[in-house]
């Protein structure tokens, strides 16, 4: 009896190991001769450019006062960035770390972002008196999802694996110094929180690329949008950080590379808390960067969609909802995501705007000889236009 049962069991064994094996992905992935999509874009990409008209942009819309023009469009994009988290009933901040640096002091904060989720912040506190000047630091892309405000202050307090980690992050992009560190040293508060998905707001698996568009499509199954859930928390961690006391909440700024960068000129048009904005390495039009002619496509996925909205606004148009504040633009001749006659075009689009304004001086469009990097001479520069208008 022993020995059938045996016999079952490895019968069993053998026959359920079949399907597995049939199911293993091959390395090569299958094709048809007839296909509609190609280098991640329809075939018809060309056209359905041809039918972005953008007439929310200001360009199209100047028979109104440019303050209500600026009203319609923020609406717009709020619309598109779906139904916002609920708001939580108070910050409720609690210091649960802390560390003596050169000049400053480096906070750990825990405290609520929205009615869902409570978070750690990194805060660097200048020594002496405030309130200071304070810059929100908005974390990159990278496709590089186990860190996030690591990789714009440095850490501690945390594992050896986190540590180095962000070091060599920081070593690869910004030239191995850590932007808030940096401006912590200079006499600004520095604050920064990881976007959703990233560091420890990730996934209880472990780090997947392959989930992160799953998961953004899950949650718009549940009526919302991953990446307006991020933009709506650089909004309220803005509005945090005008509570804290050792913050002016008159001289708030916001700063960020590559996605950070992206966040960092969404942030600057939707909340009127940020006084002066600073994107480096993230500004084009869609034309140029939804291009078969330049084999390029958006590379971001969830982390820059916000359904429909470019029925109404391209990126420099949306950009723009920030005039007349003070903003810096650097972008690199050698960055390989962005075509650089796409990131002239938005530039010219946004001076337009700013001109209208009578503010074309606080609008500052630089294009330097730099791959997609914000090495320390970018940081230098920020440092001056954050002097230039929060000092």
């Amino acid at each position: 009896m022993i020995l059938k049962n045996c016999l079952l069991t490895i019968i069993f064994l053998l026959l359920s190991a079949i399907p597995v094996k049939a199911q293993k992905k091959s390395e090569t992935p299958q094709k048809r001769d007839v296909f509609e999509y190609t280098f991640d874009l329809p075939k018809y990409v060309e056209q359905l450019k041809l039918e972005l008209t953008y007439p929310l942009a200001w360009r199209n819309q100047q028979n109104m006062p440019f303050d209500l023009w600026k009203e319609k469009a923020r609406a717009k994009v709020l619309e598109c960035m779906m139904t916002p988290p609920k708001a939580a009933n108070c910050f409720d901040p609690e210091i649960i770390g802390r560390e003596k640096r050169d000049g400053y002091v480096a906070l750990k904060v825990m405290f609520n972002i929205n009615a869902y989720s409570r978070i750690m912040a990194y805060i660097l506190v200048p020594d002496g008196k405030g309130p200071f000047p304070a810059v929100n630091l908005l974390h990159d892309h990278g496709a590089h999802f186990f860190i996030g405000k690591e990789k714009m202050i440095r850490p501690f307090g945390v594992s050896q694996e986190v540590t180095d980690d962000a070091q060599s992050w920081a070593n690869t992009l910004y030239e191995g110094q850590f932007v808030g560190d940096y401006l912590a040293k200079h006499g600004y508060v520095c604050f920064s929180i990881d976007a959703p998905l990233w560091g420890e707001r990730g996934r209880e698996e472990g780090v997947d690329r392959s989930k992160y568009d799953v998961i953004a499509g899950n949650m718009m199954m549940l009526g919302r949008d991953l990446c307006g859930f991020m933009h709506y928390d650089d909004i309220a961690s803005t509005d945090f950080m005008a509570t804290l006391p050792y913050v002016d909440k008159d001289r708030i700024g916001c700063m960020g590379c590559s996605m950070g960068a992206y966040r960092a000129w969404m942030l600057s048009a939707l909340s009127d808390k940020v006084k002066a904005g600073v994107s480096v390495c993230w500004m084009v039009t869609t034309d140029a960067q939804m291009s078969t002619a330049d084999n390029k496509r958006e590379y971001g996925g969830f982390a820059n969609c916000l359904p429909g909205l470019r029925q109404y606004l391209d990126y420099p148009d949306v950009a723009s909802i920030a005039a007349p504040k003070p903003m810096l633009f650097i972008d690199g001749t050698k960055d390989h995501l962005f075509p650089i006659r796409g990131v002239k075009k938005a530039f010219e689009e946004m001076h337009e705007v700013w001109k209208s304004q009578g503010a074309d001086d606080k609008l500052d469009t630089e294009i330097w000889d730099i791959p997609h990097s914000c090495h320390k001479d970018v940081q230098l520069k920020v440092l001056h236009f954050l002097d230039k208008y929060l000092k």
